[in-house]
């Protein structure tokens, strides 16, 4: 593998693809009553990875100046100048020209909504400039996912994904205050926003472990709503179990295993709700 391949998997962080995709995974599997075709299932996969892949590469580019002055983010591919801006706002139009013409090959709403998913997905990069909500708007670009999925099965909207957005809107806005916890200070001294620069952290560790107490009593109302089996009810067992572990690793406001929290645990929520719920719906 090259250097700049390399770079550019770390710059997109390619690792963190597991947080949405089971969603969407799982979104797709409930569209189609079960194995989606073969086309779709995979077109979705090349949609997912672009779309992620443009939102990252654009983060890093808007924010490459704002990292640079963070110690903790001064080693990215751009502020230590393995990668250039000009790269990654070129690997960004790359990549959203393939997402849309994924959505193409899909169907006519998948295209139409093409440029409104990347102008959400790539907008959240500004909204830490001007608001405390930028985490709820991470959320959302997140959400996203599940309703992608299922337009790209069936063509058409659905109650379904945008309950299972909504969790993973409240999942995500919860563990990224938790990683935003370490940029309290930081953000503040920039002028910056954020939950943790604006209520603190005692106040902000509490809000997200509210905000996953509300995520997993949607999923139950989903689980109920579509009368899944018990397979699907011991993966939200499991769920709870790993959402509880995650909190215990930043009690008190202890951030030395942050990273840990943030993105084993959350991987690992990801991929227990997707096996479980795509198991219980093969099942039924």
């Amino acid at each position: 593998m090259t250097t700049a391949f390399v770079e550019t998997m770390k710059m997109i962080k390619i690792e963190h693809s597991v947080f949405a995709l089971p969603f969407a995974l799982v979104s797709a599997f409930l569209a189609a009553g079960g194995l989606p075709q073969t086309k779709v299932l995979g077109l979705i996969l090349v949609a997912m990875v672009c779309a992620r892949s443009a939102a990252m590469a654009f983060n890093r580019y808007i924010d490459a100046d704002m990292d640079s002055e963070n110690p903790r983010t001064a080693i990215r591919s751009i502020p230590a100048g393995r990668l250039t801006r000009g790269y990654a706002l070129g690997f960004t139009i790359t990549t959203s020209l393939l997402f849309i013409a994924t959505c193409w090959l899909l169907n006519p709403l998948a295209l139409m909504l093409s440029p409104v998913v990347l102008l959400v997905l790539l907008g959240y990069s500004l909204t830490k400039r001007f608001t405390s909500l930028c985490h709820f708007f991470l959320g959302a670009a997140l959400g996203l996912a599940p309703l992608g999925a299922w337009v790209a099965v069936t063509g058409a909207f659905s109650l379904i994904p945008l309950i299972l957005g909504l969790a993973v809107l409240l999942w995500t806005a919860g563990f990224d205050i938790i990683y935003a916890c370490q940029d309290i200070d930081f953000d503040r001294s920039q002028n910056l926003h954020s939950v943790p620069a604006r209520l603190g952290l005692d106040r902000s560790l509490l809000l997200a472990r509210l905000l996953h107490l509300i995520m997993v009593t949607t999923l139950c109302l989903l689980g109920v709503h579509l009368e899944l089996g018990w397979l699907y009810w011991a993966g939200i067992a499991l769920v709870v179990l790993c959402l509880g572990y995650e909190h215990s690793l930043v009690w008190g406001g202890k951030l030395d295993k942050v990273d840990m929290a943030f993105f084993l645990m959350n991987g690992v929520v990801s991929l227990v709700f997707g096996f479980t719920t795509i198991g219980s719906i093969l099942l039924a």
